[in-house]
């Protein structure tokens, strides 16, 4: 968690929230069960980018022995909407919506798997600059790789904002 003072105290409280464990796994409950059945953690949550990791174990994996290709999604969605959130935290009513999705995937997934999204300061600099009633969009890039290192995916998943008048 990052101790940057630029969050304002609604993001910084949605960050807490986010990086404790057992506030994830119960916000994870009630708004997205599934990130709960595939043991989903928060790794890191700040301005500049967000980390989520995903186990390989029955719950992921598919009959290929790798980890299920929408549980990679799953993940790699977070790691962008956990951002937006963050972003959004701090400036008021808006509404989000997943309007478009692109993966690609480079290697099995046979082990943990990390998703990260570096995109903040372009978000954080977007959603500041929207005006009451505008909508815009960003397409948000997550990688995602084992515990070599190695890339196994990235995901482009483009959101769409609109800030309420």
């Amino acid at each position: 968690m990052s101790s940057n003072s630029t969050l304002s105290p609604e993001a910084l409280a949605y960050q807490k929230r986010m990086c404790n464990p057992v506030i994830f796994w119960f916000a994870m409950l009630l708004k997205l069960p599934t990130a709960i059945f595939w043991k989903l953690k928060m790794v890191h949550l700040d301005e500049q980018h967000c980390t989520v990791s995903i186990p390989y174990f029955w719950r992921s994996q598919n009959p290929f022995k790798s980890i299920y290709f929408a549980a990679l999604a799953g993940a790699a969605e977070l790691s962008t909407g956990a951002l937006c959130q963050l972003a959004l935290a701090r400036n008021g009513a808006f509404s989000m919506l997943v309007i478009d999705f692109r993966a690609e995937y480079s290697k099995k997934a046979s082990t943990k798997i990390h998703f990260t999204c570096k995109q903040g300061k372009e978000l954080f600099d977007l959603i500041d600059a929207l005006q009451p009633g505008e909508t815009t969009q960003l397409t948000m890039h997550s990688i995602g790789k084992n515990q070599q290192n190695e890339e196994v995916a990235q995901f482009f998943i483009t959101w769409s904002f609109k800030r309420k008048a």
